[in-house]
């Protein structure tokens, strides 16, 4: 989908001050929607990030999503010449954003007092393990412990066995969308005053913020909720069933007069028309037998077979998809959330659409992630840093 109208975040200049995950996943969400994002990097190495996972002619694929529309400039942030030409870009920006360890950017000039007197209305994100107070600030903090601290970890996996992760940096990404929520935020109350502010983003926080009732639960009755494996327990039935062949079905049964239809598929009317199954409270304390009624159906049929009974009854079901199941999915392709991407050397390659999905004014999947240091002199051009001092940092390292 395409419209002449701009891009809601066109005229915003964003600059980050990061690496990996949390804050460069909040960027790349609002460069796709129009904003200029200038990436630094350290000279030489650059974002970790280039390396990380499957990597192709020596860079990382996940990096043609991550860093998609942005500009990326090499500059030594604990240089003193750094510093300043990044105070330089400050002042013209609208949005800095950082994952450093708190109390990082401080020590280098760069923090916000620092930065909010050169530009008031300037609008600063933090994202950090634990947040900028309270007694664990100093502590470092990945996503997977933010993902343990803030609840899932331990809710993840089958009941009485370790716990596992999820399949992906979900901590990371839940807090570079509250990272995007607060800038966007941020930004429509700075039409109003002028004036910018602090956002301050906890990874533990941003997975604490999904744990639905955990809390109230514990509160109210004392009970811990423990994991459920593929159930989601106290809500019945949702689990996953074994097919003929070994294949698993994902089937959510919850709603009751899904439950009704569901019931009956499986030739179970009896349970369909039992009084105490009526209702979610009922079949939550038969959810044992719930499912082994089911998969007493699913384990003698072929996974495709189940799949089209359920769709004709309108049941809710499906099964995991891998990433082949994925890339070629006709819903996943007709919905353009199957893009492609041509590379530098000219090899298309297959990449996550854009999100969410705006009907005036779509976001741009635009290009890959740039090299390191690609934008660098257009920058400090844009900044009116002359030739000559450019080539002087160049030689010292510092661009």
């Amino acid at each position: 989908m395409t419209s002449s109208r701009e891009l809601p975040l066109k005229g915003v200049k964003v600059l980050e001050l990061g690496q990996l995950i949390a804050g460069p996943f909040a960027t790349k969400l609002l460069g796709e929607f129009g904003a200029d994002v200038i990436k630094i990097e350290p000279p030489g190495t650059g974002d970790p990030l280039r390396k990380w996972r499957m990597l192709e002619e020596g860079t990382s694929l996940w990096w043609h999503v991550q860093t998609r529309n942005k500009r990326s400039v090499a500059l030594d942030l604990r240089s003193e010449e750094g510093q300043s030409l990044v105070r330089q870009l400050a002042q013209e920006a609208d949005v800095v954003v950082e994952n450093f360890r708190p109390g990082t950017l401080d020590d280098w000039g760069l923090g916000w007092e620092a930065l909010s007197t050169l530009n008031p209305g300037l609008i600063m994100v933090h994202i950090s393990g634990y947040g900028q107070t309270g007694p664990y600030r100093d502590k470092p903090g990945f996503g997977v412990i933010g993902e343990a601290m803030g609840g899932l970890r331990y809710l993840t996996g089958q009941p009485g066995e370790p716990s596992v992760r999820v399949g992906v940096s979900i901590g990371d990404s839940l807090s570079a969308l509250y990272a995007v929520i607060g800038t966007l935020l941020a930004l429509q109350e700075r039409h109003k005053s002028g004036l910018g502010q602090e956002i301050d983003v906890a990874l533990y926080e941003s997975v604490f913020a999904m744990m639905e009732s955990l809390l109230p639960e514990f509160d109210a009755t004392g009970q811990v909720r423990e994991p459920g494996g593929s159930a989601l327990p106290g809500i019945t039935p949702s689990n996953a069933y074994r097919c003929e062949g070994g294949e698993y079905v994902l089937i959510a049964g919850n709603g009751d007069s899904i439950f009704k239809r569901l019931m009956g598929v499986i030739g179970r009317l009896d349970l369909a028309e039992d009084p105490a199954l009526a209702h979610n409270d009922g079949r939550s304390q038969k959810a044992q037998m719930i499912d082994q009624a089911i998969e007493a159906w699913t384990q003698t049929r072929p996974r495709d077979a189940i799949l089209k009974a359920l769709d004709e009854a309108r049941v809710p079901a499906g099964y995991p998809f891998t990433a082949r199941d994925i890339a070629f999915d006709p819903h996943y392709i007709a919905r353009e959330m199957i893009q492609t991407y041509t590379r530098e050397s000219g090899e298309p390659l297959k990449v996550p659409g854009v999100l969410p999905k705006l009907s005036a004014t779509p976001g741009r999947l635009g290009n890959g992630g740039p090299t390191l240091g690609q934008h660098t002199e257009e920058v400090l051009d844009e900044l009116g840093i002359d030739p000559d001092t450019r080539a002087k940092l160049r030689g010292a390292g510092i661009i």
